[in-house]
């Protein structure tokens, strides 16, 4: 019975993650795309450690530890680049 309740979570996960590919490729700003990117990340870890889970696999559990390192390192970078350049991600590129 838990076989099948996992593999239900990892389906409806999956298809969050069509659903994040999606905003990702048609995000109004850039802000958008970074935050579905951080979204779709989140979500893959998730399913990871669903499946490291229900398959008996320890070491999907290490590639999602190295998908959040990864998630947070792109999130401080991003966060710093944006500061740096002032730029202000308003649809249709206008500034405030």
């Amino acid at each position: 019975m838990i076989d099948h309740l996992l593999a239900a979570a990892i389906v409806f996960l999956l298809a969050n993650l069509a659903l994040g590919l999606w905003r990702i490729w048609r995000g109004p700003t850039t802000a958008d795309r970074m935050l579905s990117a951080l979204l779709f990340g989140a979500t893959s870890v998730a399913v990871l450690i669903l499946m490291a889970e229900w398959q008996a696999i320890p070491a999907l559990r290490i590639v999602a530890l190295l998908l959040v390192m990864l998630a947070a390192i792109i999130t401080i970078t991003y966060a710093g680049i944006s500061r740096a350049s002032g730029s202000s991600d308003q649809p249709g590129g206008q500034q405030r």
